[in-house]
Order: structure tokens, then sequence, then C-alpha cells
């Protein structure tokens, strides 16, 4: 279906994400993947979707004058926003155990920002889904982190493993978007074109 509509476009995926890549294979796109290795800083005065908006952009921003007429570049970013505070990967084990810790009995935002670009243009979505964790015992947190090492994962958690089925009691909003892309708005935007 939507293959047929964009048989004159090249779709290349600026993104090493495994589960990225999956979706774009579950939603039956042809798309090639190219890599930039991109340093994500970005100003501190930035909040919430400001901070994935800005990091999706400056992602898509590597590949300006490199791209050809038929090609759209999609790009994403993706941070847990807990206590008015970005939660991005882990930078360890204890890291990961103290982010883990902080959104037991909480409810924390995923906010993901996709680019799409062109050699004309450069659009934006965002999408931003509500996740509430039950109290994570230290002994499920340690056995996570061991068992599954999400040190690759935003927030230090990956939604479709063990602590997301034992873990969360409530989610509002898009569940594929908690696992790295809000894959019904990247559909409707590029059945849109």
């Amino acid at each position: 279906m939507l293959k047929e509509k964009l048989k004159n476009h090249k779709l290349i995926l600026a993104s090493g994400s495994p589960r990225r890549q999956q979706f774009f294979k579950d939603l039956d796109l042809d798309f090639e993947i190219r890599l930039k290795d991109i340093e994500e800083i970005f100003p501190p005065e930035l909040k919430a979707e400001e901070i994935t908006n800005y990091l999706a952009e400056l992602k898509a921003s590597a590949f300006e004058g490199e791209l050809q007429p038929n090609e759209i570049l999609v790009t994403s970013d993706t941070i847990v926003w807990h206590n008015n505070c970005p939660l991005g990967k882990p930078k360890d084990h204890q890291d990961a155990f103290n982010i883990l810790k902080s959104l037991s009995n909480a409810t924390h935002e995923v906010i993901t920002s996709v680019c799409f670009k062109t050699n004309l243009s450069i659009n934006l979505i965002t999408e931003t889904t509500k996740v509430t964790f039950n109290t994570l015992s230290d002994e499920a947190i340690l056995y996570y982190l061991e068992n599954y090492k999400p040190y690759d994962k935003a927030g230090a958690y990956g939604i479709q493993e063990w602590i997301g089925f034992i873990g969360v009691s409530k989610v509002e909003g898009s569940y594929a978007n908690v696992m790295g892309l809000p894959t019904d708005k990247v559909f409707a935007y590029l059945n849109n074109l």
C-alpha cells in the first residue's frame, strides 16, 4: 500500500536502532540505512519535546547537501521525561539502577520526535506517551539489568521486555512510541506525501 505510493522515492533511515529498523520492516517499507556519528548534545535550556525536536533535526542536518531529489531522510530521537528532567541512555549499571528506581511507582513521559528531510524541506512530528510503573523492588531492577542489559535504551528500559510486563501498570498514548517510534504517525505522514 504505502510501498506503492513511495515507489518513486527512496526512503533513508538514519538510525542504528534495531527497533526502529524493525518498525520500518514491519511497516512493509523499502528503505536503506545511512548512519552518521552525531554528538547528541543539546542546549541546557531546552525542555521536553524541544530536546527531541532539536536532536532529530541535528541528526538530519548532518546530511545537508547530500540528498538526491527523490530521497526522504528519516531521523528521530526519543527521551524519557521525568521530574522535569530528560533521562537518556544510562551511563553504566549504577546509573541504570538509579533511573529505574526513580521511575518506580511514578508516571513519566516518553517523547519521540521524527524528522523528515528532503533536499527541499524539513518537517517534524512529535509524540508523547505517558507510562506509569508499579513499585519496582530492588531485586526486580537488578534482575532486569543483569538479564536484559538495557544500556542502549532511553530511561534504561524496554517496555517490550520483562520489566514492561511486570512493571508497567498503565500506558496513555502510543505503545510503539515507547519502543522508539510512533509508527502510526510515521505511516500517516508518509501516506500523505
